[in-house]
């Protein structure tokens, strides 16, 4: 073998390992992630997106994704204020803003953001009450959000919302709560019906003075229901009969029978015989 093929062997095994070292040397990132460079376990920074090159065998790249991240918390038995024991889950919504500190302040920041994320709910809800829990969620999710953010933010991550997700409650609460329900809604509707028991004898006292001061309104009124008992088809027809138009008739009979017990409380005083007079006698 001359001289002129071991030079080209040689070239193009040089050849080869600098593609080799140049392979090695190549880091794609995505566009919603970054690559957190270490160089001799010294931290560099992060870079990305796209393709750049890093020093092949002494360089160690972890990707990090910016995306929102979806975290789930597990139940969480908690006993309330008012001593409620009751399962609670939620979930977090977060992303990183800073890669380089998720990777260097915390081993695991999704692990991490679970433990928390888990120890806040159970210390946030026991100290609501029930109907906290129940009626005012956006007010401790808000909390949850705050309490959260604050243990996650020198990590390098954002927590952009909490949201309680399940209440499970004691089926003897749920009876109790269902009957306290019932309760409320009955005196909703007595409360109503009395309201509207109240505006009706209202409404009926004004008409009555209305048609008490005008004789001629009961004439039209009991016309306008003459006209609408006519509209149905019925067989029966009620017709009522205004006293208006027998109070005449009923003056004259008051009339009779006080005439009647006159008289006759009179008559048999005057056919009664009047005993006669004692006489007086006039001896010598």
């Amino acid at each position: 073998m001359d001289s002129s093929a071991i030079i080209l062997i040689v070239v193009g095994i040089v050849v080869v390992i600098l593609l080799l070292l140049l392979l090695s040397a190549v880091r794609v990132v995505q566009q919603y992630e970054r690559g957190v460079i270490f160089v001799l376990g010294r931290l560099i920074g992060a870079k990305g997106p796209g393709i750049f090159l890093v020093p092949p065998f002494i360089t160690r790249m972890i990707k990090v994704d910016l995306r929102i991240v979806t975290l789930p918390v597990p139940a969480q038995e908690v006993i309330s204020r008012d001593n409620v024991t009751i399962k609670v889950s939620a979930v977090v919504y977060f992303y990183v803003v800073d890669p380089s500190a998720a990777v260097v302040n915390v081993m695991n920041f999704i692990q991490a953001t679970t433990q928390i994320g888990m120890t806040t709910l159970r210390n946030v809800l026991g100290q609501s009450e029930l109907d906290e829990l129940l009626s005012q969620r956006t007010k401790i999710n808000r909390e949850l959000q705050t309490i959260i953010d604050e243990h996650t933010e020198r990590w390098g991550v954002k927590v952009t919302a909490v949201e309680i997700k399940d209440i499970e409650l004691p089926a003897t609460m749920q009876r109790a709560m269902a009957k306290q329900a019932e309760a409320e809604r009955e005196k909703r509707a007595k409360i109503i019906h009395a309201e509207g028991e109240y505006q009706a004898s209202t409404q009926l006292a004004q008409a009555a003075n209305i048609i008490g001061s005008q004789p001629s309104t009961l004439q039209l009124r009991y016309l306008q229901t003459l006209t609408e008992i006519a509209v149905e088809k019925n067989s029966t027809i009620i017709f009522p009969l205004p006293l208006d138009l027998i109070e005449p008739f009923l003056q004259i009979a008051r009339q009779g029978a006080n005439a009647a017990a006159v008289n006759g409380h009179d008559g048999p005083a005057a056919m009664r015989p009047v005993p006669p007079a004692p006489q007086s006698s006039n001896q010598g």
